[in-house]
């Protein structure tokens, strides 16, 4: 009479290594190939990269983790699916993070704005009592004076005539500090406005922004 099959099967270390170091050098291949082909296919400097960064690291890791577990009892072919679960996040997440900061350096993620206190940390909504003004910095993120070595121009926007943002600077370059300088007017009701600072600049033709928004909290006026 045959022995029943252990719950939980076994995995030789002269079955599991071999196979496991297969499945990453397959993952690992994957990845360098399929990036050199699209390096070839993909002209534009942003248009699919991102999608590239992120294809393998999602293939290799759901897929090798499904193929170890359809194939649990054989060790051999489990090993190998993990060894591409592990190529999904060496090389291929490592690759793919490095290429996305790269595209996000110059310029392909778009821009933003950092608005914050004088020597603080950034912040996106402030509170401000009715006839008083704060003062904040900002500055371009996004952008590098490589990418983009110009200069942007600043532009305020708000929600309400109450709420009056100034930019004593209105020309600036990429990661350089400005300040911004938020009013609220005396007659401003209580409630919960926003503002919004824009940079743009042109580069070869093309025009590339920074934007962001920051919720002002008007509260009632401090009594003395």
């Amino acid at each position: 009479m045959n022995a029943p099959a252990p719950e939980f099967p076994t995995f030789p270390a002269r079955t599991f290594l071999p196979s496991f170091l297969l499945g990453w050098g397959i993952g690992a291949a994957l990845t360098f190939a399929v990036r050199a082909g699209a390096a070839m296919l993909l002209s534009a400097p942003c248009q699919g990269h991102t999608l590239l960064a992120l294809l393998l690291p999602l293939l290799l890791g759901p897929g090798g983790l499904a193929f170890a577990a359809a194939n649990w009892r054989r060790p051999g072919l489990a090993a190998l699916g993990l060894g591409l679960v592990v190529a999904s996040l060496l090389p291929a997440l490592y690759v793919g993070a490095r290429d996305i900061a790269v595209l996000r350096g110059e310029g392909c993620a778009g821009g933003y704005i950092v608005f914050a206190p004088a020597g603080g940390a950034s912040v996106s909504s402030l509170s401000l009592p009715v006839g008083t003004t704060r003062d904040l910095t900002g500055r371009i993120g996004g952008y590098t004076r490589t990418t983009h070595p110009g200069t942007f121009t600043l532009q305020a926007q708000s929600s309400t005539p109450g709420i009056t943002v100034t930019l004593p600077r209105t020309a600036v370059r990429a990661g350089e500090v400005f300040p911004v300088r938020i009013t609220a007017a005396p007659d401003t009701g209580v409630n919960t406005y926003t503002v919004g600072v824009q940079a743009t600049t042109t580069r070869e033709g093309k025009v590339a922004s920074a934007s962001s928004s920051l919720d002002i909290d008007v509260r009632p006026a401090v009594s003395p």
